[in-house]
């Protein structure tokens, strides 16, 4: 008898009563520690993913707001001088300011920066156009400082020579840039012209580091 109840067991016996099965808590429940692909998991992973993102917008509208202040302030500077250039300057003799190094004289450029390219002017008004184009889609994924910066400068040299191209004469599109700094030996040029070319070298400074605007850095 004794060995019968061995063999088949008794309701008493914990493997009797369980019937060889593991318990419920190890098919449904994950336990303790272990990670769930329920439900619950999928929320927390959405939570996780929103909680990344909502961190990550302030940097960007950080990063947009630089733009647009040193886009504005290279701008402001460019047009305040133009307008004091015209006022002053202009149809008078040059401003020696280092001897014959260093001049201000007031000149009308059709051309591009540094006085190229005078047959092209609504050519590179177009140019211009799409530069601020480009630059205006591109912020929206700037998570970059120094990006931000080389792009503020980019856009506010953009925008002051453009705005002369609109505005003077001798017409919508075709009109000629103020330039005024005048080193010895070289193009006359303006301050519009100094934004765009320190943009420039900023930009290229930044690709061979491997720095992308949205932040990220890649080795080649």
């Amino acid at each position: 008898m004794a060995e019968a109840e061995r063999i088949i067991g008794t309701p008493d016996t914990p493997d009797a009563a369980g019937g060889g099965k593991e318990r419920p808590d190890s098919e449904g429940t994950p336990a303790a520690g272990e990670s769930g692909t329920g439900p619950a998991a999928a929320a927390g992973a959405s939570g996780t993913g929103e909680a990344e993102a909502t961190a990550a917008r302030p940097r960007g509208r950080r990063r947009i707001a630089v733009l647009f202040a040193v886009a504005a302030f290279a701008y402001a500077l460019d047009l305040i001088s133009k307008l004091i250039v015209v006022a002053k300057l202009e149809h008078h003799p040059p401003i020696e300011i280092v001897g014959d190094w260093l001049k201000f004289e007031a000149i009308r450029n059709a051309g591009a920066a540094f006085g190229f390219g005078e047959a092209f002017t609504v050519i590179f008004t177009m140019i211009a156009a799409a530069v601020i184009v480009v630059i205006a889609r591109l912020a929206r994924k700037l998570y970059s400082l120094p990006w931000a910066i080389a792009l503020g400068l980019l856009l506010g040299g953009a925008l002051g020579n453009l705005t002369d191209r609109i505005f003077r004469a001798p017409g919508v599109f075709e009109g000629a840039v103020v330039d005024f700094i005048a080193p010895k030996h070289f193009a006359v040029f303006n301050l519009a012209d100094s934004a765009i070319v320190c943009g420039g070298i900023l930009i290229v400074l930044l690709s061979f580091r491997g720095l992308d605007p949205d932040g990220t850095v890649h080795k080649d």
